[in-house]
């Protein structure tokens, strides 16, 4: 299945994505808590899908998008928001996100963004 990177700065939302693409057979290349770790490890990884928080410290989400769809314009990033920040996800769907999960994660809806995002 597909190499992941997942990105978000609350160790349990790694944890639970972690849980339900395992289950799935994918491959975890890497976490990362904050936007410049997940675009340093998505040079050394070369994942085939960076799930993505959008709000973090240091680097946040979009940011990060952005610089690794510069890097790599193939890039297939999916982002991470709350209820209500429907506008933060237009933005990031803009410079070239693929699609959003909202939090709190459904398995059925990751799932399902994962296989439209990737095949």
């Amino acid at each position: 299945m597909a190499k992941v990177l997942i990105v978000d700065d609350a160790k349990f939302m790694r944890a639970t994505l972690v849980s339900i693409l395992t289950k799935d057979h994918h491959e975890i290349v890497g976490e990362a808590e904050n936007g410049q770790e997940a675009v340093t490890l998505y040079k050394q990884t070369q994942p085939d899908l960076v799930i993505m928080d959008i709000t973090m410290p240091v680097m946040n989400g979009i940011d990060a998008t952005k610089e690794i769809m510069e890097y790599d314009p193939n890039a297939h990033v999916v982002v991470c928001s709350a209820m209500g920040h429907q506008k933060i996800v237009v933005d990031a769907i803009e410079i070239g996100a693929k699609d959003f999960i909202v939090k709190p994660f459904d398995e059925h809806r990751v799932l399902e963004t994962v296989g439209r995002v990737l095949f």
